[in-house]
């Protein structure tokens, strides 16, 4: 149930302050989950302020492969996410301290729009 709180709490705001009830929430998950959660919540922050006019609400890192996770780090090459009812791939790459609260370094790389008629086949939503 806290993983599930978690994740509900990280993808309600497209621009997320970590204030300290979201640490609070963080601290709670096992540290891979948290990694995961940490990095595309740093996600969401950077393509809503890319200045490319996306609104991000939802960042997911396994759809399209399954990211690789190093102990502070993730390489997300098949990740998407959600922007004004509409889903776009996403590459990225994300590096935390040992607690994976604090990101240290991310780059990544917006690709191009999924089509609906592939939201099925990828499980992806409204």
């Amino acid at each position: 149930m806290i993983k599930a709180a978690a994740l509900l709490l990280l993808s309600a705001s497209p621009v997320l302050a970590l204030d300290k009830s979201i640490v609070s929430q963080l601290q709670k998950l096992d540290p891979e989950t948290r990694l995961e959660q940490r990095c595309d919540t740093e996600a969401l922050d950077r393509i809503a302020k890319g200045g490319k006019g996306f609104k991000p609400d939802k960042v997911i890192a396994y759809t399209f492969s399954d990211p690789v996770h190093g102990n502070n780090s993730i390489e997300a090459p098949g990740a998407v996410f959600r922007s004004k009812g509409e889903w776009y791939r996403l590459s990225y790459s994300c590096k935390t301290g040992p607690k994976h609260i604090k990101v240290q370094d991310f780059d990544y790389k917006v690709g191009k729009q999924v089509p609906r008629d592939k939201w099925e086949e990828y499980y992806l939503y409204d």
